[in-house]
């Protein structure tokens, strides 16, 4: 077998542009320090893999069959990837698949719409041994969460565990994949608050919402760029919504890094409100439990702003505060988060 090593991958929390990924729209997230980890070796012809998280171990045969099916849940993603490599002649696959036996440990929790998928996919690639450039990755792991839950989610999430950038948060452009650091001043925190109630997209409207955007844009072109008077000409009423929601969103996903780089935390968290107010009313991905949140983190001295992340459907809350505000008592319980660095993979053989 091949030397033991340790492949990392970040969370991430998305500080404002939720459902525009998908759309080819902007999102601004940031990796964050909390960590899926795999630990092993390679070599054989199984994929074995134990959870400190899950009670049930991974356990497949080489090569892949289809991810969807296999049991545990948690090992359709990690099937999804193997699947992928196997099958992939890019770059992100271009090295022979070989088994892998292993242990995963997280501290991104799941369910709360810090891309706990995303990071189990990214450190599974790479303790299997992929490589490419962080959109190559990113591409590949998207490609492999599509296939393990039928979920057609954009690359926002994948791209941002890859492309993490320490002390930054990423301005996205999902047309065109480029990706730019945007500093996160020092005198703001993050914080990530748990609403209580987990949320998963797969059984959820999330495929849904994506087709009414889509149905949106045959009639309109995309919506990143559609002119507001072409989204109010649409006749159903439905439609008008969702679209007004994409265009309004990435106008504030621009003014929101401007204004970080602008260090004007005050404006930044009007923006994550409007954000909110978006979502729960033109996306319709809100609850009453994270519009309740909402607006009991932004009533507190020092919050500058606040909005769900992740998607909606349940999950979190993030909120930007000036930096002695301490969130530790909200909902479910809150934690300040820094931004990371991107997925990495180092031999750890001769490691004390």
């Amino acid at each position: 077998m091949s030397p033991a090593f340790s492949a990392v991958a970040p969370g991430r929390v998305n500080l404002i542009g939720d459902h525009t990924d998908y759309m080819g729209g902007l999102v601004l997230p940031m990796a964050i320090d909390l960590h899926t980890v795999v630990t092993g070796e390679r070599g054989g012809d199984r994929i074995r893999l134990t959870s400190a998280q899950e009670h049930e171990a991974v356990d497949l045969a080489l090569p892949i069959g289809d991810p969807a099916a296999v049991t545990p849940s948690w090992g359709r993603y990690v099937a999804g990837v193997a699947a992928q490599l196997q099958g992939d002649p890019g770059p992100a696959g271009a090295v022979p698949l070989n088994g892998l036996t292993g242990t995963v440990a997280s501290t991104v929790p799941p369910g709360s719409g810090l891309s706990s998928s995303a990071a189990l996919e990214l450190a599974v690639a790479l303790a299997l041994g992929a490589s490419g450039s962080p959109l190559e990755l990113a591409s590949m792991c998207q490609r492999a969460e599509l296939a393990a839950t039928g979920v057609p989610c954009g690359i926002m999430d994948q791209l941002c565990s890859a492309a993490g950038v320490a002390d930054h948060a990423l301005l996205i452009d999902c047309t065109t994949l480029q990706v730019t650091p945007v500093p996160v001043p020092a005198d703001v925190a993050v914080w990530v608050v748990d609403s209580g109630r987990p949320r998963t997209l797969d059984g959820s409207a999330y495929a849904e919402r994506r087709a009414e955007c889509e149905a949106a844009a045959a009639l309109i072109g995309p919506l990143p760029s559609a002119p507001f008077e072409h989204i109010d000409q649409l006749d159903d009423e439905l439609h008008r919504r969702r679209a007004r929601h994409v265009r309004s969103e990435c106008d504030r996903v621009r003014a929101f890094a401007a204004a970080l780089s602008a260090d004007d935390p005050a404006g930044a968290g009007e923006l994550m409100l409007d954000s909110h107010a978006s979502l729960r009313d033109d996306f319709e991905v809100s609850t009453a439990t994270l519009d309740e949140l909402v607006a009991e983190l932004s009533a507190r001295p020092g919050v500058h702003g606040a909005r769900l992340t992740g998607a909606g459907f349940g999950g979190s809350v993030v909120a930007l505060t000036s930096p002695d505000v301490d969130l530790t008592d909200a909902g479910a319980g809150g934690r300040r988060v820094v931004a990371s660095a991107g997925a990495s993979v180092e031999d750890v053989a001769d490691t004390p």
